[in-house]
């Protein structure tokens, strides 16, 4: 399963690409397989080869700022070319002390020639008064299908780890239970959580009503979405922006997520936020949202706008307009 970041990284780059732009991705990922993208794919490379690559560009995008992108443009000295940072996170861990390694970074997007950021709270939080450009989603594999009918009630798709807040939703789930409620849920997802949550829903007297996939890709994902009526995102961190809430509403699924960071913004129209954390809120959003009589016509009105400006296209016109913006300065 791939994260947000390398998956809008991989959304742009194709998009930048059919639109006839030339488009070099540098990665440390590895890939077992051969790369089939419309687009270069430079993986594990050295520093030189990095900085030769940077310095053959016209613009260099860098994802998310760190040392090991900015040194090879600054070694490109007088060939550098234009520097556009763009920020999908916060360079904080929070509720532990700020490093010294995150403070540099926001130190340098003041050098940067132009910085995005892909939500207003992101923007507002490192202060580089910037562009905000939301992420975009893959409208061609996320997509509603009419032929599937919503028989199932709730879906949490993403990585088993504690950020991400599956326990708060399990908690909320078991909060229901005791009102007489009782809604399936299905766990889309991997990863190192995922024994203490299934002993969790144990103890909370609710495995019976949630199922584990493990991790789904592809059309058999996009087909469990289109099942279920309500995406919920109980991130216990503050979500940069949250890219998953895009794809559930394209899905049909109207969404509950928690309220910090971005994730408001990603969310629209189209569902309901509760306090990070806090599984009484959750379970209240949930029951309401499971109460509310919503028609299939309502939520194709409230995201068609909403999503519009999400799609990929866009998007990647929108990096364009301010690559054009810098480069003639």
């Amino acid at each position: 399963m791939l994260g947000g970041l390398e998956t809008v990284v991989q959304v742009l780059a194709a998009e930048w690409s059919r639109m006839g732009h030339a488009v070099t991705v540098v990665t440390g990922a590895p890939n077992s397989e051969p790369d089939t993208f419309p687009f270069q794919v430079l993986r594990g490379a050295g520093f030189l080869d990095i900085a030769q690559a940077v310095r053959a560009g016209d613009v260099f995008v860098h994802a998310n700022v760190s040392l090991w992108g900015f040194l090879p443009w600054l070694f490109c000295g007088l060939r550098r070319p234009v520097w556009v940072a763009t920020h999908h996170g916060w360079y904080e861990d929070f509720g532990r002390p700020v490093t010294v390694l995150n403070r540099l970074k926001k130190w340098l997007c003041r050098f940067a020639a132009a910085n995005i950021s892909v939500s207003r709270s992101v923007d507002q939080f490192l202060g580089v008064n910037g562009h905000v450009i939301p992420n975009p989603y893959d409208s061609r594999q996320f997509r509603r299908l009419e032929e599937v009918p919503k028989t199932q009630d709730l879906v949490f798709l993403g990585r088993l780890v504690s950020d991400k807040g599956v326990d708060v939703l399990i908690q909320a789930l078991a909060l229901l239970r005791d009102q007489g409620h009782r809604p399936r849920l299905t766990i889309i997802g991997s990863g190192p959580e995922r024994g203490p949550l299934e002993q969790l829903a144990v103890q909370c007297q609710v495995m019976d009503q949630i199922t584990f996939t493990g991790a789904q890709s592809g059309e058999q994902l996009v087909r469990l979405l289109n099942e279920h009526r309500i995406l919920v995102v109980p991130s216990r961190w503050n979500e940069p922006f949250g890219v998953v809430a895009l794809e559930g509403i394209a899905c049909g699924c109207w969404v509950v997520g928690s309220s910090g960071g971005g994730l408001p913004e990603a969310i629209g129209p189209c569902g309901s936020t509760f306090a990070n954390g806090n599984e009484r809120e959750l379970a209240h959003a949930l029951m309401e949202c499971l109460g509310r009589v919503c028609s299939a016509d309502a939520h194709r009105v409230l995201s068609a706008s909403h999503l519009e400006r999400h799609e990929a296209s866009f998007v990647a016109q929108a990096y364009v307009h301010v690559f054009n913006a810098v480069a003639r300065h």
